[in-house]
Parts: structure tokens; sequence; C-alpha cells
């Protein structure tokens, strides 16, 4: 759950970081300012002149001079309103330019981060850092803090207008002021509350949907689905009494605010129209001095909310500025390019460990020569996936060497390092869209011809043209459309495609039908020739060829040789191999 304290509205470091994002936006920037000015200059004026036509042509019968003003006031509103669509849609357009330049710069460091954040950050809680906290930030702009400088310059105008007319009718008028100053930081202050309460609802709420929906056959499949609903309508109930909270403030504010206005305008008409009928105050100071007091109290009305929606901006960047100074990122100094690639693979007394000194890997060392294929055996949490997960620099490690061809991993370009290995997972992940750019990863460096040329080597071709659309066919979202053995192939295909020098397959073959497996056994065969491969399988067919298995036991290596010699041994592997690989021999 997210922090509840109430940050401080002014942290001017935060406010200059925000805005050094529409630096390159000055010129509209600047242009905004100018027209706050102008708009502060502008109000008073048609009261002004509405005084000075009752006062002097009104009461002199001077029609000509009253046209000619009138007309005036008619140029004058249309100025303004001008004036005001620029400004609300500069304000607009500045907002949603830093915005976007904003979450392309959150996105980026968020791809970029390594898998130990992912680990323990909910991915709900990173989409509402990359839409709803960075849409926030936009309020900073079109109802934040240029707004409010708006609306201070036109109060500050208007008071000096007043005072100015006639500073004890002015007096009068604002006596009624310090509760409204009460009520708007009672306002303030509990729609500030509601609003955190708001934000991280709202993040709890994404965070719960987004892994629900992702893990929904989990939940169908253990008819669990009447208490999941139970538990998102709870969070769904604190989402919706935050806001009702924070709608309470507004329906007891705002009538406060117009009871204080019809106060103030009664105060004003009764000490004005005793001074009226003493020759002291004029008819049209009066009548200026009530469209005064509205075009008063109109910002004033709004001033507190446009200081919670500033907060919220504020806090909103707190937030997003946190994912963006994320140091959790694996370091990317190398020089190396991975062009020259023979696959050589070495692993110097290697220890990795996820948190702290809980080592998962421990003591970690085999070398695999280019070309070879190493099979990588051992029960669940033996850390299997972990060395192919450190081997493409997914993770760093704590001690020892990783080296490719030589070369210790961070000298090489991170790019160019994953660039040159290929990875296949037993869970495949393919996203919404057609197969070809699944396969291809939208690369449009790869031909269809390199695609359909890969696809037969694979043996996949047919099975795809025979698809509605073929390589065109639409793939729903996590590939659902398509069999775990379909979508395996179809990685398979992809790993091909990228030639890499280097090839992981993470039980590749372990869940999936027979005829499945002869067809992947048989991709594996083709991708695997000429490259160094590392497999982790529980199938007797890939392991029984690999050049040497390495058995791994709670992180540890126990033994490694080749399928013959571990079976004469008669240790871990022996035993694992009675164990899980018994049943499978015995129809070969």
């Amino acid at each position: 759950m997210e922090n509840l304290a109430v940050k401080k509205v002014f942290d001017t470091s935060l406010l200059r970081r925000v805005f050094s994002f529409a630096r390159p936006y000055r010129r509209s920037f600047y242009l905004s300012m100018f027209l706050t000015v102008l708009l502060a200059v502008l109000s008073p004026v048609r009261p002004y002149l509405i005084q000075l036509s009752v006062d002097k042509y009104i009461a002199n019968d001077l029609m000509q001079l009253l046209f000619t003003v009138t007309m005036l006031q008619v140029g004058l509103l249309i100025v303004e309103t001008v004036v005001r669509f620029f400004f609300s849609y500069l304000t607009n357009w500045l907002g949603q330019s830093v915005i976007k330049d904003m979450r392309v710069a959150v996105y980026k460091k968020i791809v970029r981060l390594d898998l130990a954040f992912f680990d323990k950050t909910p991915i709900g809680t990173l989409t509402t850092r990359t839409i709803n906290d960075i849409e926030a930030i936009n309020d900073i702009f079109s109802e934040g803090i240029i707004s409010i400088v708006a609306d201070v310059l036109m109060i500050v105008a208007i008071l000096g207008v007043m005072f100015y007319e006639d500073w004890r009718l002015t007096l009068i008028s604002l006596s009624p002021f310090p509760v409204l100053i009460f009520a708007t930081y009672i306002f303030k202050e509990s729609v500030n509350k509601s609003f955190h309460r708001v934000r991280n609802a709202v993040s709890a709420l994404n965070a719960f949907v987004q892994e629900h929906l992702t893990g929904m056959v989990v939940v169908q499949a253990f008819s669990a689905e009447n208490r999941e609903f139970g538990k998102f309508r709870t969070i769904n109930k604190d989402h919706r009494k935050a806001n009702i909270d924070a709608i309470f403030a507004y329906s007891v504010f705002f009538p406060i605010v117009e009871i204080i206005l019809a106060i103030s305008l009664g105060l004003m008409v009764w000490w004005g129209a005793n001074k009226v009928l003493n020759f002291e105050v004029t008819q049209g100071v009066m009548i200026a001095f009530i469209m005064y007091l509205n075009m008063l109290f109109r910002p004033l009305r709004i001033l507190a909310d446009k200081f919670n929606t500033l907060q919220m901006g504020m806090v909103a960047s707190e937030r997003v500025f946190k994912v963006l100074d994320s140091n959790e990122y694996i370091p990317d100094n190398g020089t190396h390019t991975a062009e020259n690639m023979k696959g050589g693979i070495k692993f110097d007394h290697v220890w990795f460990a996820y948190k702290d000194d809980r080592y998962v890997l421990k003591d970690i060392d085999f070398e695999v020569k280019p070309g070879q294929t190493v099979a990588i055996v051992g029960h669940t949490g033996s850390g299997k996936t972990t060395i192919i997960s450190i081997l493409n620099r997914l993770y760093e490690i704590q001690k020892g060497t990783i080296s490719i061809d030589g070369i210790p991993l961070p000298d090489y370009k991170l790019e160019a390092l994953r660039s040159r290995i290929g990875v296949v997972l037993q869970d495949v992940f393919l996203s919404s869209g057609s197969i070809y750019d699944n396969i291809t990863l939208r690369n449009a460096n790869i031909s269809r011809e390199q695609v359909e040329s890969a696809a037969k080597l694979i043996g996949m071709h047919e099975f795809i043209m025979q698809l509605p659309g073929g390589y065109d066919y639409q793939v729903m979202e996590r590939g659902s459309t398509l069999s775990l053995g379909q979508r395996q192939l179809i990685s398979f295909i992809r790993a091909l495609l990228y030639n890499p020098a280097i090839l992981i397959l993470d039980e590749a073959t372990s869940s999936v039908d027979t005829e499945s497996e002869m067809l992947i056994q048989h991709a594996i065969d083709k991708l695997i020739a000429d490259r160094t491969a590392i497999v982790i399988a529980h199938r007797l067919s890939t392991i029984s060829k690999a050049d040497k298995i390495i058995v791994l036991d709670k992180g540890e290596i126990k033994e490694m040789g080749n399928h013959e010699e571990l079976l004469q041994v008669e240790g871990f592997y022996h035993k694992l191999y009675m164990m899980q690989f018994k049943q499978a021999e015995s129809p070969l």
C-alpha cells in the first residue's frame, strides 16, 4: 500500500523536475504566462467601463459616447474570450506534450530495469505509474500552477481596483472573508486526504485486476471466482468511499462559498445604499462592485480545489520520479560487440542470490565449448532456470565470473549480448497481433521470405498457411487461440530467425503431447545444429543426446558428465533417471 503521508504542495525541487520536461516547449510556457498577465489586466476593465457608462454617459444623456463604450465592451468581451480560449488550449497542450515525453521516459526506463525490480513490484502498480499518475501530472499545467497564478493575479488586480475606487466599501464587502479562508482550509485538507486515498485505491484496483485477469485460468480452474470477487468488492468499496468523502467535502464547501458571497453582497448593498443616498458613492460604483465581487468569488471558489489538484499532481510526479530514479538496472558499460561470437561459455565459481546472501547458486563452475549441447537437470528449485537467467544478464551475480569466448559478460554491450543468445521458454509469450509480428517482434529488417524459410525448416509453414490469413492470422493475447505446442514452435521460428550463437531451451517439451513433442524435437535438432545449446528438460530424448549433463541440487553442482558416464556413477543423475526417465524410456 502506498504511503498516505501528505506532502507539501510547493516542493520546489519536485516542481523544477516536472518543469524541466517543459523546457522543449518553453515558448508555449512563456506565452501562457503572458496570457495569464493579460487576463489579469483585462478582468477589471469591463466592470469599470460599466461604472463609467452609468455615472457619466447615462446620467448626462451622452448617448453617442454610451454607444461607443458599449461597443468597446463588446470588443473587450470578444478579446477576453479569445484570450481565455488560447490560454486554456495552450496550458492543456503544454500539459499533454509534457506527459507524452514523460510517459516515453518512464516506459524507456521500465523496459531497462532488471528482473529483480519486477519480482517485487506488481505490474498493476507500474501500469498506474505509466498511465494514471502521469495523466495527473498534466493537471499541474492545465489546472495547477499556471491556472493558480492566473487566478491569484486576477484576484490581486480586482482587489487593487476595488480599493482604489472605495477602500471603505471594499473592507465592508470583504468582512466575511475570514470565514471563507477558514472554510477553504478545512475543505483543502479534507479533499487532500480523500484524493490520496483515491490514488492509492486506483493503484490497488489496477494491480488486482491486472493480476487476476492474467491468472484467470487459475481462478476458474479452482472455482475461486466468488472469493476473488469478494476481494475485488472490498478494494472497490474503498475506492468508492474515498471518492464519496471528496464529493461530500465539495457538497459542503460550494454552498458555504455561495452563502458568504450573498452575505458580502448584502453588506455591500446595506452600507453602499446609505452612501448613495448621501451622494458619497455613485450608482455606477455599486453596480461595478457587484461585478467585482462575483469575479472575485469565482476564482476563490475553485482555488482550493486547484491547490489540491496541484498537490495530487505533485504526489503523482513523486511516484513517477521514483521509477525514473530507480537504480535497479543492469549496467551497460561494455564495449564488445557479439558479431563473431562462437558460443564458448565458462562459469567460474559463480555465486548468486535473489536477495541479500540467500544464495540459490553456490560455487557453480563449468565450461561449455562452442557447438556443444549441455543439459541441466535437477529437482524443482535446484537453480536450473536461474543459471540461464544470469547467463543472459537478466540478473547480476554476486561472486565469480561468467564469460563467453573468454570475455566477461559485463564487457559486452548488453543489447549485443542478448541479441546473440536465443531463448525458448516453457511458457511462451505471444502478444496480440499477427503470427508474423510475433515471429519477427516487429523487426523491419526481417523479410517475409526469411520468416517462411525458417518456418519450413522447423516444419511449421504448412500449419500456419492453413490458418485464416496465414502469417497474418491474428493471435489473441498471450496466444490463447493456439495450442501450447504451436506456441512453442512459433517461438522456435523466432529463435531460428535471429540466428543466435547460443541457444537456451527451458523445458520446452515438458507440457506438450506426443505429436507436438515429435515436431518440437525435430525443431530442436534443427536449432541446436552448429551452435552452443543449453537445455533444461525432463524428456530423455533431449538429455541423452547432450554432450554434457550438469546435475544440480539445491544450487550446487553434484555431478557432471555425459549420459552413460553419469548412469555408471549411480549417483544423483541415476536416481533422477530412475524416478523420472525410466517411464519415458520404456515406450521408446
